[in-house]
């Protein structure tokens, strides 16, 4: 069983920053891939990045550039910097964790991100 739980969401403007984190109650080393995700309203729910366990990163064509996915073995704790916020960007964000031997990713409760003036 793995619990994740996100945090850092709230208001913020456009071209502005947050920093969101996902802390993981077992070790991440551990763990294969660590992956963010979001889902903003009435859409279906979209990759954004993800960092595996040897620390290769990817991302969403939608957020390269502006985002950056990285962890924390110390604090077990996956983050996603997000700068240059758009009104897109809007959505609940969620982490997800691939470990070995489950059938399923787990999954986080998510923080919402809402970007408007």
């Amino acid at each position: 069983q793995v619990n994740l739980v996100e945090s850092g969401g709230g208001l913020v403007q456009p071209g502005g920053s947050l920093r969101l984190s996902c802390a993981c109650s077992r070790s991440i080393f551990s763990i294969d891939a660590m992956n963010w995700h979001r889902q903003a309203p009435g859409k279906e729910r979209e990759f954004i990045a993800g960092i595996t366990y040897g620390g290769t990163t990817n991302y969403a064509d939608s957020v390269k550039g502006r985002f950056t996915i990285s962890k924390d073995y110390r604090q077990n704790t996956v983050y996603l910097q997000m700068n240059s916020l758009k009104p897109e960007d809007t959505a609940d964000y969620y982490c997800s964790a691939d470990v070995p031997g489950a059938t399923s990713p787990y999954w986080g409760q998510g923080t919402r991100v809402t970007v408007s003036s």
